[in-house]
């Protein structure tokens, strides 16, 4: 290994200390470049904008078909002041409650002959 002389050491420090200065200058510039890339276009409308939107028509969540406000509001009532469905018999919700308890059992155990 050889040793540089006086002169020559302290010109290869400031080359360093420039080349480190040039690096720092170069990272700074490309984060702020990705910042910008990630920034929607401007001709993008904001999703705060999008959800003060007032919609006059709508889908119906039965078929699908095209309602209008009204028709929508009236559907979602009728939805609500449906009935409950009716209740099954007490043998076939144990029977269900029990073919749920043993597949839940199967999974943990698979080995078991159940």
């Amino acid at each position: 290994m050889r040793l540089l002389p006086v002169g020559k050491r302290r010109e290869s420090t400031q080359f360093q200390f420039q080349f480190l200065g040039v690096g720092i200058v170069f990272f700074t510039i490309s984060a702020i470049a990705n910042f910008a890339l990630a920034l929607p276009p401007l001709e993008d409308t904001p999703e705060e904008v999008l959800r003060t939107e007032i919609f006059l028509t709508a889908r119906s969540p039965i078929d699908g078909k095209p309602l209008t406000a009204a028709e929508y509001a009236q559907l979602q009532a009728k939805l609500r002041t449906r009935p409950a469905p009716p209740r099954l018999n007490s043998q076939v919700r144990e029977i269900v409650f029990l073919l749920q308890l043993r597949k839940a059992i199967r999974t943990f155990l698979p080995f078991l002959p159940i």
